[in-house]
């Protein structure tokens, strides 16, 4: 069943079986864009105690109009607890259940279920998917910031990732991946500018929502190079984290849905130059996200993962 069917079916009403909860402890990623969150997402969905809806909620969420940019004034994807009234948050959650599959394509059976929840525009959202689902955990993925802005510049040039192509008063390239609040200031600045702020703004809104968790929240934090290195490991050290099982092999992750070209450790050299002009402009950006993925969490120093394999 594709996406959109799903949410043009009839509304799930009740969760079977009687659970006072579909939902069971979902699991989220959060990343910045073009931050290897896809490749990490399609290797997760293959536990075989976890849900998903096939892809990016994209659709899940913007097909309501609560939570569409268009009902805020293009703004941002921003969303906070404030946007969590409640019959968004049921609306919401009946469309991720209407399309829920697990790894065989087959729809749940009984609840409650674990969900496997991903797209980078949650990095924006964290306050409001605590309000959805107060016992979710949360994954954090790092990816280098040089490779990042690369990836981002060749998705922005490639049309493949228009999110919002009749952005009102945006001019240049139709707008591509999130919508960071500030983006107004944007109109003008070149291609690397903008993805700077992109990146930017989604990490320090990220770390600010982050460090304003309760402590005894589940934060796992993943570094995308150790992925890569290390991938049987990784993928059962964050089942673990989520409370999962693992139990297929495991030798080298495949290329997610949305690779634009095969990996190569020096690609961002393609544009190097643009990089260059940027880098400086975020540094403060850069030594944060590097102090959070250097520090283990306080409580729970096991859901540091990938820092030092």
């Amino acid at each position: 069943m594709k996406m959109g069917d799903a949410f043009s079916a009839t509304r799930v009403s009740a969760p079977l079986q009687g659970a006072a909860d579909p939902f069971d402890r979902p699991v989220i990623v959060l990343s910045a864009p073009r931050s290897g969150s896809t490749m990490l997402f399609e290797a997760m969905a293959r536990a075989p105690a976890l849900y998903t809806i096939g892809g990016e909620s994209h659709r899940a969420f913007e097909s309501l109009r609560a939570l569409h940019p268009a009902s805020h004034g293009f703004d941002s994807n921003r969303l906070t607890e404030a946007n969590a009234d409640p019959a968004t948050v049921q609306a919401l959650r009946d469309n991720l259940l209407a399309a829920l599959r697990d790894r065989e394509g087959r729809p749940p059976s009984a609840w409650p279920v674990r969900l496997l929840e991903k797209t980078p525009k949650n990095s924006l959202r964290v306050p409001f998917l605590r309000a959805v689902f107060p016992d979710a955990h949360f994954v954090v993925l790092y990816r280098k910031p040089r490779d990042v802005l690369a990836s981002m510049i060749d998705a922005w040039r490639s049309g493949r990732f228009r999110t919002y192509p009749q952005l009102p008063g945006w001019r240049g390239l139709p707008w591509s991946l999130l919508l960071v609040p500030g983006w107004r200031d944007l109109v003008g600045r070149t291609l690397e500018e903008i993805v700077a702020c992109q990146w930017a703004t989604t990490m320090d809104i990220l770390l600010d929502d982050l460090d304003g968790l309760p402590t005894d929240v589940p934060v796992a934090r993943v570094r995308y190079d150790t992925l890569l290195e290390s991938s049987r490991a990784e993928l059962e050290r964050v089942c673990a984290f989520a409370g999962l099982g693992w139990d297929l092999p495991v030798q080298q992750l495949p290329l997610s849905r949305y690779t634009l070209t095969p990996p190569d450790p020096d690609k961002w050299r393609r544009h190097e130059a643009e990089l260059e002009r940027v880098l400086p402009l975020i540094t403060g950006t850069i030594d944060r996200v590097e102090r959070f993925f250097a520090t283990p969490a306080p409580d729970n120093p096991s859901t540091q993962l990938g820092a030092s394999q």
